[in-house]
């Protein structure tokens, strides 16, 4: 799956648009962008706090990578409504079942050959800011891909309401983390249960530097 020119420059656009919402009329900080490679196939792994999240990590990710694409896979209701569907569309957004989607795990396996993707391993929203398990399909995904994986965490946005002001958040991207112990185990489910939980591990490290109650013991 690829974007065309002028998606790219929509994409680009817009995201500036979400940027001066966020870190303008808000006071939304990105932390670490420099731990994002340009190039490449690369995997944001974050914490899932609000609906914000699906708007910000773009702005975050595209501000210092501009007219790239940041796919992601969305839960199918959203694209139930047709003018919705086009619009998250556009953004590079695809629709995925609740269960295992067999179609969705290939546009992931094929954006990861060399597109930047997002994923919230946890695979649900925890308002309150608990960082929650990681779904163990995040850790067969990277063993499959073996892209360059970015601990990502976000904090104070499950706390916003819109339109509002000077309302702080931010998001911290953290350094790449190394599988190759991992990568040289047997492809199953123990396995990609280690993947997955030392990309849960590198979250909560990002949050508590920040001083975030995340509750996970």
């Amino acid at each position: 799956m690829k974007a065309h020119f002028l998606q790219r420059c929509w994409v680009t656009f817009s995201i500036y648009v979400v940027g001066f919402y966020a870190s303008c009329l808000n006071r939304f900080v990105i932390k670490g962008s420099c731990n994002i490679p340009h190039d490449g196939p690369v995997l944001i792994a974050s914490n899932h706090i609000s609906a914000y999240d699906t708007i910000f990590l773009p702005w975050a990710v595209i501000k210092h990578n501009p007219f790239q694409m940041l796919w992601a896979p969305a839960k199918e209701e959203l694209f139930e409504n047709t003018f919705l569907r086009l619009i998250y569309l556009s953004w590079g957004a695809f629709p995925v079942r609740r269960k295992r989607d067999v179609r969705a795990g290939r546009v992931l396996n094929d954006l990861l050959l060399d597109q930047k993707v997002m994923l919230f391993p946890e695979g649900t929203r925890h308002k309150d800011g608990r960082l929650g398990q990681g779904n163990r399909g995040v850790g067969k995904i990277i063993y499959d891909t073996r892209p360059t994986v970015i601990p990502t965490a976000l904090t104070g946005v499950n706390s916003w309401k819109f339109p509002g002001l000077r309302q702080k958040g931010a998001v911290i991207f953290g350094a790449p983390l190394d599988f190759k112990d991992l990568f040289q185990r047997e492809d199953c489910k123990e396995t990609h249960i280690l993947i997955v939980e030392r990309v849960m591990q590198a979250i909560a490290a990002l949050l508590a530097v920040e001083g975030v109650d995340y509750g996970r013991k």
